[in-house]
């Protein structure tokens, strides 16, 4: 099994690197080694390695940023995402594509499925929809898109860790109560992201329940529910117990009106998992578990 991962120096990109299956031949690619927005790179790398799966976890992530760099986000959410699909057509290969939550508006109160009606808020959300639409129009059924939330590592920068730095440096916090999802261990996505490869070179297929001819939507966060305030309070408590912090403050709870950012966000973005455990026959795991393990990694490499 050969298989070509993008964005390689991205949180997902690491741990798809250390993860990787003893039996496959894998290449992962930074955006300068692949840049997916230039088609005519991508001609020349994916053609000369002939891949059987390609990974795509290279995007633009700056959810803020992108209200004011808008042709930057589509260039890399869009134009990059098509010019995969299109080279993957070209040479066969199969294409799983790490999409969001932000894709949604957040006026449900029961957990998103894949055919749910998209309407995002944000230009980040419009702009990964829009690489949705051009890979399934593209590839269809070749493609599988995992949508995925609130993701963060040991590694790179996300919530988790401005966290543990803004609670070292701060008397206190308040922290937005009225945004829930489910946060995602970066190491968890990427063991989903290769059993699902592994399950579709053995079957050559998934096991669908969407139209044949379009690409399957899968979801894929760790279990449970949290606003952004259970998160920080969870982050400090597990952070104590480990010594990565040394000092307990105080953290309040606040309205997102109190903490305005240039993109607008989801304010319920939970994702049903249940057909991307069926499929991969991964069970996802409660998100303070998952977090428990992380700042284990991070207390690790403090003491090492």
């Amino acid at each position: 099994m050969k298989v070509i991962v993008t964005g390689k120096n991205g949180q997902l990109g690491n741990e798809l690197a250390k993860l990787s299956p003893a039996n496959a031949e894998i290449e992962l690619f930074d955006s300068k080694a692949l840049d997916i927005t230039n088609i005519a790179m991508l001609n020349e790398v994916l053609i000369a390695h002939s891949p059987d799966v390609v990974i795509n976890a290279a995007a633009y992530t700056a959810v803020d940023k992108a209200e004011t760099e808008t042709e930057l986000a589509y260039a890399v959410n869009e134009q990059g995402a098509a010019n995969l699909a299109t080279v993957c057509k070209t040479i066969g290969a199969k294409l799983i594509h790490v999409s969001t939550d932000f894709v949604f508006d957040g006026t449900k109160t029961t957990p998103y499925e894949a055919n749910d009606i998209t309407n995002p808020l944000s230009v980040y959300g419009a702009s990964k929809l829009a690489g949705e639409q051009a890979i399934n129009n593209v590839l269809g059924s070749q493609a599988i898109i995992v949508r995925t939330a609130w993701v963060y590592s040991a590694f790179g920068n996300n919530f988790v860790k401005s966290m543990l730095n803004l609670m070292q440096q701060k008397e206190h916090l308040g922290i937005v109560a009225d945004q829930v999802g489910t946060p995602t261990w970066a190491k968890g996505l990427a063991e989903f992201i290769w059993a699902l490869t592994v399950q579709i070179m053995s079957k050559n297929s998934i096991n669908s329940t969407q139209n044949d001819n379009k690409a399957d939507i899968l979801n894929w966060t760790d279990a449970g529910v949290a606003s952004w305030y259970d998160f920080a309070v969870a982050i400090q408590e597990l952070a104590l117990e480990k010594g990565l912090l040394n000092k307990e403050i105080p953290i309040r709870p606040i309205p997102a009106t109190s903490y305005p950012t240039p993109a607008k966000r989801p304010a319920f973005s939970v994702l049903n998992k249940a057909q991307a455990e069926q499929v991969s026959g991964v069970q996802t795991i409660h998100w303070r578990a998952q977090l428990s393990n992380m700042l284990d990694e991070l207390a690790q490499k403090a003491n090492s």
